[in-house]
C-alpha cells in the first residue's frame, strides 16, 4: 500500500488519507468542493461539483492516473434536486462514464452540497 498525498487537493479533516494505492488501483477520498489553497468553499452546486472534481483529479494525478482511468465513482448529494445539475458539470470531467452510484445524503460535511470519491487503475 502507498498513500497519495498532495498540496494540490484538501487535507483530509479527520481520521483518513486522500488516498491509497493498491495493487494497481488508486482508491480517493469523498472529497467535498474546498479550495485547497484558500480553504473556502464555493456557492452553488455548480461551483461546489466543480472544485469536488478538480479535488479528485488532482488527487489521481498524485498517484500517476486520471479522470480517463476512473473505473467507479460514488457521488453523495445532500439534495437530489441537485442531480441534473451535478451531471452536468459531472460529465465535462468523468467523460469515460465509469461506474457510478450517487446517492442522497441527510448530511454532508463542513455542510457542502456534494462529495466524490473514486476508483482508479493506475
Amino acid at each position: 500500500m502507498k498513500k497519495i498525498e498532495t498540496a494540490k487537493a484538501p487535507g483530509a479533516i479527520g481520521p483518513y488519507s486522500q488516498g491509497y494505492i493498491v495493487n494497481g488501483l488508486a482508491f480517493v477520498s469523498g472529497q467535498t468542493p474546498v479550495n485547497p489553497e484558500s480553504g473556502s468553499i464555493p456557492e452553488g452546486i455548480e461551483l461546489q461539483a466543480e472544485q469536488s472534481c478538480k479535488n479528485v483529479l488532482a488527487i489521481l494525478e498524485a498517484a500517476g492516473t486520471s479522470a480517463e482511468k476512473v473505473v467507479k465513482t460514488t457521488c453523495f448529494l445532500a439534495d437530489m434536486t441537485d442531480f441534473a445539475a451535478f451531471n452536468a458539470v459531472y460529465a465535462k470531467y468523468f467523460v469515460s462514464k465509469p461506474a457510478r452510484s450517487c446517492v442522497a445524503a441527510k448530511a454532508l460535511p463542513l455542510g457542502v452540497l456534494c462529495e466524490i470519491e473514486a476508483i482508479a487503475e493506475l
